[in-house]
């Protein structure tokens, strides 16, 4: 087992959350991690990326080299592009469709969306109006791991220990919030591949 993956986004939006939790998934499911974050700006707004790379046998470089990916896994749908050099030809982009518009020449959404389509394995998802729905906003980046569940190559019930674990110490409700985002992302992912 290996999965190499790449974590995109924009600094306040929950990457390293996201990190974190399928982190905790991996060493609890016995597999060695290693994981290397590069932040385009320190403060909210600037391009934040991770590089997680996790396999069943000891993982010798923490850096994931171009073609090398088997996910792209974006909260942003601009920064999912950005990445694209470092995606095998079989593998997939999971991104959010909700732009961040931070900087003045940010392309047209629609350009953008037309390029994530033109990706062979991509799954664009909606997850800030679905955190939105079931009443937790701030739980959108783990409406994008339930997205990505089937193709982490996790146990789905490690991902959960692991929002437990993570979330534990704010409370029963922040707990299951983000555990109903999981589950919704990953619903969301099962009717998506239907259509």
């Amino acid at each position: 087992m290996k999965k190499d993956i790449i974590l995109s986004g924009v600094g306040g939006q929950g990457i390293l959350s996201i990190a974190t939790v399928i982190g905790y998934a991996a060493i609890d499911s016995g597999l060695f991690m290693k994981q290397a974050e590069v932040h385009g700006m320190s403060q909210r707004g600037g391009d934040v990326q991770s590089h997680l790379r996790i396999s069943d046998r000891e993982v010798c470089s923490d850096l994931i080299p171009f073609g090398g990916a088997d996910m792209i896994l974006s909260i942003e749908p601009m920064e999912s592009l950005r990445y694209l050099p470092y995606l095998s030809s079989d593998g997939w982009v999971i991104t959010n469709s909700t732009p961040f518009n931070n900087i003045s020449n940010y392309p047209e959404i629609e350009d953008v969306m037309k390029e994530i389509a033109r990706i062979k394995n991509h799954i664009l998802i909606d997850a800030d109006d679905i955190a939105k729905n079931i009443g937790s906003p701030m739980s959108m980046n783990m409406v994008m791991i339930g997205a990505a569940s089937d193709y982490l190559g996790l146990d789905f019930g490690r991902l959960e220990k692991g929002i437990k674990f993570i979330f534990g110490r704010k409370g029963d409700e922040v707990v299951n919030k983000n555990l109903e985002a999981l589950k919704t992302g990953r619903e969301f992912t099962g009717n998506f591949l239907k259509k």
